[in-house]
């Protein structure tokens, strides 16, 4: 696994950021947000919605600190934190700040975690925990994701969306829960957001003991040396680093940009894996057609890169964002 690149050093900063708060009027944020943006040429996806803001930018360092005085003068958002890493080459193609329902989806209603989330465990104090035997552990996050790595013991609920766990948790709940009483239970997720909204679903739903990783696996991993830590494998980033080890160090996976799933080493042997066009995970999910026309793209892109010109990236009328389209989650 590559050493990781120091952020004071790096050419370009990538920030993750999240704040359940609420605005008021979110489209009133938007332009200005995007502005602040665009005039240091930073890239990346910002998602604002009532109950807050969730993202991830990157930038040279001086355009992403500029804008990130812009996000703290937003309501409530004058602490947030904010997880850097850093990165040799721009890991976004365009930028986008979207209006959205929430800024993770779980479509539960009015689910409050700015105020009514579990209790926040730091890192240095997460061991203990999952480690206790009247804890269980739950990874929020999306089956693909637990496939490249997961926290010693932690239950996987092999849900493709975060949109699924609600009713994975409501099936499971006697299972896990069992009578009498009830045993602590322990979240996280990649940066925290998830979690977050999660034991606030749990609450709602009477679970008293509820906890989550302050930070996310991404500050574990930052800030837990190696020789003591219970993270097996690698974490997936909704980026083009794909995944992260230890230190945030780069990771060994790819990425198929046909279904934006991580490729091992072992699967790019596969014969169904085609750079740009498919992978053994979405090979049945995908026609001929489809993979055709990523084909092409592929194609496209190849050629552009020989020719020294950027394929993708350029802001053209085409491009602009549109506030129904579907988006990835975040890989907070």
């Amino acid at each position: 696994m590559a050493s990781p690149l120091p952020i004071d050093n790096a050419p370009i900063r990538v920030a993750a950021l999240y704040r359940f708060a609420t605005f008021d009027d979110p489209a009133v944020l938007r332009e200005p947000l995007l502005a602040a943006c665009r005039e240091g040429g930073v890239r990346g996806t910002l998602l604002l919605a009532k109950e807050g803001i969730n993202g991830t930018i990157a930038g040279a360092p001086a355009a992403i600190d500029a804008v990130l005085d812009h996000v703290r003068s937003l309501p409530v958002c004058a602490d947030i934190e904010v997880k850097f890493s850093g990165a040799v080459t721009m890991p976004f193609h365009r930028m986008k700040v979207r209006l959205k329902q929430e800024i993770v989806t779980m479509g539960q209603g009015d689910l409050d975690p700015a105020t009514n989330a579990g209790v926040y465990v730091d890192p240095a104090d997460w061991n203990a925990l999952i480690a206790d035997p009247d804890t269980i552990v739950i990874d929020t996050r999306n089956d693909y994701e637990v496939a490249v790595g997961k926290f010693e013991g932690a239950i996987d609920p092999k849900t493709p969306s975060f949109r699924d766990f609600p009713e994975w948790f409501r099936a499971e709940r006697e299972r896990l829960l069992g009578e009498g009483k009830q045993p602590k239970v322990a979240m996280y997720c990649t940066g925290g957001i998830r979690c977050e909204k999660s034991t606030a679903f749990l609450k709602a739903e009477g679970v008293e003991e509820v906890y989550h990783l302050n930070g996310g696996i991404l500050k574990y991993l930052e800030t837990v040396p190696e020789e003591l830590s219970m993270w097996r494998g690698e974490c997936f980033v909704f980026d083009q680093r794909v995944t992260v080890g230890h230190g945030l160090a780069l990771g060994s996976y790819g990425l198929c940009f046909a279904c934006r799933r991580p490729v091992s080493a072992q699967d790019m042997q596969s014969e169904h894996y085609e750079e740009g066009v498919s992978c053994p995970a979405c090979w049945d999910e995908r026609t001929d057609e489809q993979r055709a026309a990523y084909r092409e793209r592929q194609r496209q892109e190849e050629l552009a890169m020989a020719e020294g010109r950027a394929h993708v990236g350029a802001v053209l009328p085409s491009q602009l964002v549109k506030d129904d389209e579907p988006e990835p989650e975040n890989h907070s």
